[in-house]
This record gives structure tokens, sequence and C-alpha cells, in this order.
């Protein structure tokens, strides 16, 4: 095991007690790509604060490549890449430069340095932007040139918090094929997100997290398959008055699991949309349907049915 976490817990005292995160216990495997899944305030950042040495835990033991990261930070850093969700790239050295010096921080020859930055300048494809300041990059090619500057030092798990915050659909899917790269130099990633896809997309396994807790463990399919994660339909309702009549009715559709009461309407979870759809437009006629949407089943109706909220909430 590459990463390991042991009743890890973070209690945040001032006006008021915060429990950030709750008792941890994870294990990821060397060379894998791991997420922690869970809406903003979960604990994902929190948890890669300690893991990275920025953040000291209340209680628990972390360790790293088998070092304790409160015990021996320093050692702990050699083994440790991290790409915050905020940009730290030196907006006064071009890109070149933020490379060589970081190689230079972590002990590198000045040759070495150099060969390292023009090595990963190739990896990344960014040969035509090494002279470029950050600021004269897109927001796609900064996070590009953190993630090169964060394993330049080849460290043996990089941490990503968020990657893809902000990014637009092109420039995340750029960093998706960076990191997925990455795992064939034998780099296991750690990375935070509350994109479904985009923990379906890179991750071998996912935690769901919440309130500080690992809800759920698995890899993605198997925490689909072994939940029981369900097709769902949002249906926004003009009128509101008696929905607990239509929910009732909802459940006794063939092939319906589940109906819930929302600010907007009406939220129905079923095994299939066949033969579910037509019945669902037709109970809910009489409330006045002003929109409905299918979500075909992910990471988030399994989140969803072991929270009963949205990720994004």
């Amino acid at each position: 095991m590459i990463v390991e976490i042991s009743g890890l817990t973070k209690v945040y005292e001032d006006k008021q007690r915060v429990v950030a995160v709750n008792g941890i216990d994870l294990l990821v495997n060397r060379g894998e790509i791991f997420g922690l899944l869970g809406p903003n305030g979960a604990g994902k950042t929190t948890t890669i604060s300690i893991c990275t040495t920025r953040a000291r835990p209340t209680s628990g033991v972390v360790r790293i490549a088998g070092t304790d990261v409160v015990d021996q930070p320093a050692l702990a850093r050699r083994n440790i890449g991290v790409v915050p969700q905020y940009n730290t790239l030196d907006r006064a050295l071009s890109v070149f430069e933020n490379l060589y010096f970081h190689c230079r921080y972590f002990g590198f020859s000045s040759s070495d340095a150099k060969a390292r930055a023009d090595e990963l300048l190739q990896q990344f494809l960014l040969q035509e932007r090494g002279k470029s300041f950050p600021n004269q990059l897109s927001g796609g090619l900064q996070q590009r040139v953190q993630i090169a500057r964060a394993i330049a030092h080849r460290p043996a798990v990089l941490f990503l918090d968020e990657p893809s915050a902000g990014l637009d659909p092109q420039s995340r899917i750029a960093m998706w094929e960076a990191v997925e790269a990455l795992r064939g130099q034998g780099i296991t990633v750690v990375l935070t997100t509350h994109y479904m896809e985009e923990a379906d997309e890179l991750c071998d396994r996912v935690a769901i997290v919440d309130h500080g807790k690992i809800l759920a463990l698995d890899t993605p399919e198997q925490l689909k398959t072994r939940l029981g994660a369900q097709t769902r339909f949002e249906l926004k309702l003009r009128r509101h008055e008696g929905l607990s009549l239509l929910v009732q009715q909802f459940q006794q559709l063939p092939n319906v699991q589940s109906a819930e009461i929302t600010p907007e309407g009406i939220r129905v979870f079923a095994k299939t949309t066949d033969g579910v759809l037509a019945e669902v437009v037709q109970s809910a006629q009489a409330f006045g349907v002003r929109d409905i949407s299918i979500s075909e089943p992910s990471l988030e109706t399994v989140f969803i049915g072991l929270t009963g909220r949205d990720l994004r909430e």
C-alpha cells in the first residue's frame, strides 16, 4: 500500500465545533488512480490537506510510502506531488522556470533540473510554451503546467484536489488524458472531485464521502451494481399540493423502487425506463409537468441512494 490512512479525524474548534473528517480508514494501492467523491464540504479537501502535510490531524495516522506525514513531514513530502484547488504557479517565472526551480528545490543539479524541465515540457506538449508566463496561458494549459510541476521531482503519489474545477469541457478531457498517462509512469494518483463523470472515467476505485465519513468504497462499476444504482426521473411540477398522494401512486408502479418530494416536484427511482416514463408523465399531468429529466445509473444516483441528496449540494 502506498497510502495508508487509519482513524483519521480532524476537528476545528472555533466559534463552533466542526468535525471535518470523522474516523476515515483508507488504503490506496500502488499505481492506481483513486478518487474521493462527494459534495462540497464533505471532508475531501481536509483529508488531502492532512495527507500532504498542509494540515495536522486531530487524531489518526497517515503514511505515504511508509512515512508518517506528522512525524516526518519533510521526508513524506519527497514522495508527494500536490495540485491544490487554487493556482499556485509563480506568475513571475516562465513555464520552464516554474519546472526548473521546482526541481532545484528538491535537490536536482542545475543540469538535471534543466533536463527534467525539458522532458516535462515535451511530455505535456508544452514545448512551445516554455518561455510563456502563466497569465499568458488558458486555464487548461495552466492546470497542465501545475500537474507537470507537481511530478517534476518524481513523487510516488500525486494528489489532485478538484483538478478540473473551472475548466471548460475540452480542457477537462485534456486534463484527464494527462492524468491517465501518469499511470504508465508508476505514479499513484489520489484525486478529489464532485464531478461524477470524472470519477467514472479516471478512477480504478472511488470512495464516496459525506460529513467526513466514507459511505461506500469500490470500483465505479461495482458501486453502481452492488448498491443498486437506478434510473432517476426528475419532475418539475407547477402544482405542489397533494404530492404525497402522487408519491404513493408512483411507488405502486411496476419497476419503480422509490419516489420522493423535492423542492420543485418529485424524484422517482426506477429499475429501468421501459414502461415507466409514459406512466410517470401520465400520472403527473394533473400537477402540470413543467419539465422532466432522466438520468441513467451513475455514481450520483448511488450517492443519492446513500444520502438522499445531490452530490453538488
